[in-house]
């Protein structure tokens, strides 16, 4: 089975189920100031699994793009990837347990024709918090699942959020597929035996964890799943390396060619070509969201993804630029996605100047290497720190490097160096996520719906109709807005907007929510972010006939309470990009 046949068959069987298919959500979050990217399937869907009802429903299913970082050290393995695509599907206030895991055993066994006995299951094993999850398992029993192959796990393996500090969260439950083909799957399922793989995972949101820190049951309880299309159609094609199957072979194949190589010459080769595959495919389709490589946030993971590439190419002596001819394979493998092709000339064109810029700043580490280590026969780890993080050399460059002149790497000191940086992101990273994925507070309801407002203003007072928005972030404390725009604005015309806008809260104009579907909203003039997501039914916000949004939510409902706007940053934020940054005083 391949890629396209296995969403199909996803998405065709939950709408047997009475499900409707949700679009695609942008890579970039719209107004979330908690990740740079969409990391998993439910985030769009946050709002509504907090209570706000979703316009198609309360049984929702979809494919939806994603971007994990936190994994990119570990990529060069069979299974793990910076980009996937993750099948999911949702009752939002509607089904429970029972049905959840019913579905997921039927469309194993039934539509993919996994037999039962490669299968095993984990559930919650219980805390002070929250009791043992026995109806989870006793359900999966009464499927046919032995009970040797059911186990109980701690809240570190098999519970979700919440997201924030309070907020839905819950048990979870595993699905595990026993990947070696000249094995038989043993009778007794062993958590810690690493050829289990997990194919599907269900959360079961019965809890709300309130400001006490206190786990109380839900008056809305909540199913969101999680399926990897790529390590699903391995598992299917009786792969044990994700990387044989068609989401990946194209560009292999590509690699292979350019390099003059075969991916299983060596351990080394097999690495490099997965991690350039890998890196690649995920910067092209960061790309195709208009984000430029630069030193922060997004554009920072876009360019440590494209130098690493470049990088691993440099250890499969591919010499001459390359990275176009594989984002091209990229753009072929996903022909099924838009923004691939609209956005095909800046993809080719920034990933092209991105290569030609690294090229020069690999030379200067190259520099640097022989600097430190003239008349040395130990290169410290701070050093070797320094050419991974500075240069972009992975260590297994600098290794190669040092064992051609017999040095040796202090690798206790390069580690430990290493472990810091790692634990500073992933703080970096938890305390963006913590911000407010499930902050609907005062401040950021207030601070999203100014965002209205500053939309319209930009387009009234530039006097530029197709101004649209290229994405936000709300934290309590201020909103950052990004806007299609070609030059800085002028001191003069930061007061109009300034002004405009607090003129329109002065009036105190109430705000109005209605549903309708996509075309309704289009004829009425209402704007969208990002209009290819949107499915069959929309949520338009409007403050009198000031301002017209597809959204959805949080917003005040009179505009008088927003109190005073302020601007107080207007800078660039990429090639025909501008970003304000304003708070409400």
């Amino acid at each position: 089975m391949n890629r396209k046949e296995l969403i199909k068959k996803y998405i065709d069987f939950f709408k047997s189920k009475n499900h409707k298919e949700i679009p695609n959500a942008s890579l970039v979050p719209e107004n979330d100031a908690t990740v740079l990217f969409t990391t998993a399937g439910m985030h769009p869907l946050v709002p509504y699994l907090l209570g706000q009802p979703h316009p198609l429903g309360k049984r929702l299913c979809n494919v939806q793009n994603c971007i994990r970082t936190g994994d990119i050290d570990d990529v060069g393995d069979t299974t793990h990837h910076t980009f996937f695509e993750m099948l999911g599907n949702w009752s939002v206030g509607d089904y429970f347990k029972k049905e959840a895991i019913s579905w997921s055993f039927e469309f194993l066994t039934k539509e993919l024709k996994i037999p039962i006995e490669r299968l095993s299951v984990t559930c919650f094993e219980g805390d002070n918090n929250a009791s043992k999850d026995n109806e989870a398992a006793s359900i999966w029993h009464s499927l046919g699942i032995p009970k040797e192959r059911i186990a109980f796990l701690s809240k570190e393996d098999n519970w979700w959020g919440p997201a924030g500090k309070t907020g839905p969260c819950g048990p979870d439950t595993e699905m595990f597929y026993w990947k070696p083909n000249n094995t038989p799957a043993p009778k007794i399922y062993n958590p810690n035996d690493k050829r289990w793989v997990e194919i599907w995972n269900d959360v079961l949101m019965q809890y709300i964890k309130n400001e006490e820190g206190k786990y109380v049951e839900a008056k809305q309880k909540n199913i969101d799943t999680g399926m990897g299309v790529e390590r699903t159609i391995s598992i299917l094609s009786g792969y044990e390396d994700n990387y044989l199957t068609d989401a990946w072979q194209p560009l292999i194949k590509e690699i292979e060619k350019i390099s003059k190589k075969k991916y299983n010459e060596s351990n080394e080769t097999t690495k490099a070509m997965r991690i350039i595959a890998d890196h690649l495919k995920a910067s092209t389709l960061i790309l195709s969201e208009n984000v430029s490589p630069s030193n922060k946030e997004r554009g920072y993971v876009l360019r440590r993804l494209i130098r690493r590439a470049i990088v691993y190419g440099k250890s499969l002596n591919i010499q001459n630029n390359f990275t176009r001819r594989i984002s091209e394979i990229v753009m072929q493998v996903y022909d099924d996605y838009p923004l691939l092709k609209q956005n095909k000339e800046f993809i080719l064109s920034e990933i092209e100047k991105e290569e030609a810029r690294f090229r020069q700043t690999l030379a200067s580490g190259l520099s640097f290497f022989e600097r430190i280590t003239r008349d040395k026969k130990e290169i410290s780890g701070k050093d070797a720190f320094l050419l991974h993080q500075s240069y972009g050399f992975p260590i297994e460059m600098t290794t190669e490097l040092a064992n051609k002149k017999s040095i040796k790497i202090n690798m206790p000191e390069f580690e430990e160096e290493n472990t810091k940086h790692q634990e500073l992101s992933r703080t970096a990273s938890s305390g963006m996520f913590k911000s407010g994925l499930a902050d609907n507070s005062e401040a950021t309801t207030k601070l999203h719906t100014a965002c209205h407002l500053l939309n319209e203003a930009l387009r009234i007072v530039l006097n530029k109709k197709e101004i649209h928005q290229k994405g936000s972030n709300i934290t309590p404390e201020r909103l950052r807005f990004d806007f299609t725009f070609d030059r800085k604005l002028t001191e003069d015309e930061i007061k109009k907007i300034e002004n405009l806008v607090n003129e329109k809260i002065l009036e105190k104009i109430p705000v109005k929510k209605e549903e309708m579907s996509i075309d309704e909203a289009r004829k009425i003039g209402a704007q969208g972010v990002f209009e290819s997501k949107y499915g069959e039914k929309v949520f338009v916000y409007s403050v009198g006939s000031f301002s017209k949004e597809i959204c959805a939510g949080p917003h005040v409902k009179n505009i008088g309470e927003l109190g005073k706007f302020k601007i107080i940053k207007e800078e660039a934020s990429s090639a025909g990009v501008r970003r304000i940054k304003a708070i409400l005083e």
